[in-house]
């Protein structure tokens, strides 16, 4: 069993929804829960969003992101200095 004190304007809305509905505040309350969890349970994080594509094209070389500038440096110098 739960119970929620709502703020005086919200308790007026949900009264007159649930009048207009012809349903009791209690299961206009349970109506709202359930289709705000349902919604919830839908959404997915960015990760999973991505999950599909994450490495896909991936070179195998865990160092793209983190050792650009030297193959860069390396590059340059080897166009500059040819053996």
């Amino acid at each position: 069993m739960t119970s929620a004190r709502l703020p005086e304007d919200l308790e007026y809305r949900l009264d007159v929804s649930a009048k207009a509905r012809g349903i009791t505040k209690t299961e206009c309350v349970r109506d709202a829960v359930a289709t705000y969890l349902a919604q919830e349970e839908k959404e997915k994080s960015s990760w999973e969003l991505g999950e599909a594509y994450f490495g896909r094209y991936g070179s195998g070389d865990g160092g793209l992101s983190t050792g650009y500038k030297t193959r860069i440096r390396e590059k340059l110098h080897a166009k500059h200095h040819p053996h």
